[in-house]
């Protein structure tokens, strides 16, 4: 097989931290108004990904549907995997979507650009919480997933990929799977890179000075990022978006904005009767439970 071609889905999900998520009448998450980040648990997606790459070379490309402000999500992700291209799929036809939806178009999308060797999503995203769409995208290519994974090595010479993974319900028990290329991976947030050799580490180094160049270019190149939309993807609008999303939003639990200030009593160090009543009052919380109630003894 020789080198491996590697998809990876990101995700931008609202910033919680700013406290200013923002919905409409309906219920549905209005982005446009919402500061977005990377969706945390695609960057797991991200280092398995560059893993991959490292010991087997070939490309990443990464991937990710949304308005036209999720190039900085790419961007991100970019740096992050060391990505050789970034897809976006974006238009309005697509926006309000399910988990449903959503992985129609992903895989739409991936079939597009050619059904790599490996596909990799994040456990579950911060917004939704359903760790659905990465396996709908898979159901959608009929390829073999594996997920919850937290170790991988691939044989690209049997075309396999052998996967450690959580099992369900368990976090404490590990088993090992092995499924044929291609397939999709599911990562865990326990997922840890290991580069065991020198060259390894050499080639990792190399990519990251390389990409940091490609990164910093985005903002001057309008061609550096591939954006399709659903007729580039030859998708009816009544199966994408709002209109192919089976899902009904019954209610939306409004999120509570961090209080601006914090109450702070300031201690001088050099005022010994102050530090004295500062050690009194947390010495019986460094001491272990149940050592305030007895009284710190």
């Amino acid at each position: 097989m020789g080198e491996l071609d590697t998809v990876v889905l990101t995700k931008g999900v609202p910033d919680f931290r700013e406290g200013q998520v923002s919905f409409d009448e309906n219920g549905h998450l209005e982005r446009g108004k919402t500061p977005t980040v990377m969706n945390p648990n695609d960057k797991h997606a991200l280092r398995a990904a560059l893993q991959t790459r490292v010991r087997h070379g070939g490309t990443v490309s990464v991937m990710s549907m949304g308005p036209p402000g999720y190039k900085d999500v790419l961007r991100e992700a970019m740096e992050t995997v060391y990505a050789d291209d970034l897809t976006l799929v974006s238009d309005r036809e697509m926006a309000a979507a399910d988990t449903w939806a959503t992985a129609i178009t992903l895989a739409s999308a991936i079939r597009k650009r050619g059904v790599p060797d490996l596909v990799f999503a994040g456990f579950k995203t911060a917004d939704g919480e359903t760790g659905h769409t990465g396996p709908q995208t898979c159901w959608c290519l009929d390829l073999p997933v594996v997920t919850h994974v937290i170790a991988l090595d691939v044989d690209a010479d049997e075309e396999t990929v052998r996967a450690k993974r959580l099992v369900e319900g368990d976090i404490e028990e590990v088993e090992t799977v092995e499924v044929s290329l291609p397939a999709f991976i599911v990562t865990d947030p326990d997922f840890e890179p290991v580069y065991r050799t020198a060259a390894d580490r050499l080639e990792l180094k190399t990519l990251r000075n390389e990409t940091r160049e490609r990164a910093a270019a985005l903002d001057e190149d309008d061609d550096a990022v591939t954006v399709w939309d659903h007729s580039d993807l030859n998708l009816d609008p009544d199966y994408i978006g709002l209109d192919g999303s089976p899902t009904i939003v019954s209610s939306v639990d409004p999120i509570p904005k961090a209080p601006a200030e914090r109450e702070a009593t300031m201690v001088d160090p050099a005022d010994s009767d102050a530090m004295q009543q500062v050690v009194e009052e947390l010495t019986p919380f460094a001491t272990g439970p149940g050592a305030a109630e007895a009284g710190g003894d």
